[in-house]
């Protein structure tokens, strides 16, 4: 058994699971401001357009702070397999961890509010929010999937980015090989 490697795994799903928790509260905060609307009671209601836009904006945020966090276990490799460990580096390495979540929720929550800003656009002399909030399965729908198309497209270069703010090891050269 490889007690490192379980430890490693151990604080993954921890920070992975805080993330998406931050991640959900922030969602849910936003949306609620931008709705006008507390997602709770939409639930409660069964406003299922509502719905359509709370889960279709979670769903966008996930696909979007995934790369932090994919970058962030990347890093944590690459830290434990390469030069002896030291707590400094380990430090460092978690400081940048978090900044990089951070610039990535923020990131993200300007992605979603440019997809409504651009959907409001689209469609204009609707009021798109009061009709979420009458619950227009409809219209929630074209823009939950305006949200969904602005993560896909939108993750690739938000991965690039975040990728250069952590501070990834250095590794000894005989560490790459030339492909087979």
């Amino acid at each position: 058994m490889n007690l490192l490697l379980v430890a490693v795994g151990l604080s993954k799903v921890v920070f992975g699971g805080l993330v998406a928790a931050l991640g959900i509260w922030l969602a849910f905060r936003g949306l609620n401001r931008l709705l006008g609307t507390d997602p709770t009671v939409d639930l409660e209601k069964g406003n299922v357009a509502a719905g359509i836009v709370h889960a279709a904006s979670l769903l966008a945020l996930g696909l979007l702070v995934q790369n932090a966090v994919n970058a962030t276990f990347d890093a944590v490799d690459l830290t434990i397999r390469g030069a002896p460990l030291h707590p400094l580096s380990l430090l460092r390495l978690g400081f940048f961890a978090l900044t990089h979540v951070g610039v990535s929720l923020l990131v993200s929550t300007g992605v979603l509010a440019l997809g409504m800003v651009l959907f409001d656009k689209m469609t204009p002399g609707v009021d798109e929010l009061a009709e979420v909030r009458r619950g227009n399965v409809a219209l929630a729908l074209v823009l939950a999937a305006i949200l969904v198309v602005f993560a896909l497209l939108t993750a690739p270069g938000l991965q690039a980015t975040l990728n250069g703010l952590i501070p990834f090891p250095e590794l000894p050269p005989a560490t790459f090989r030339a492909p087979a």
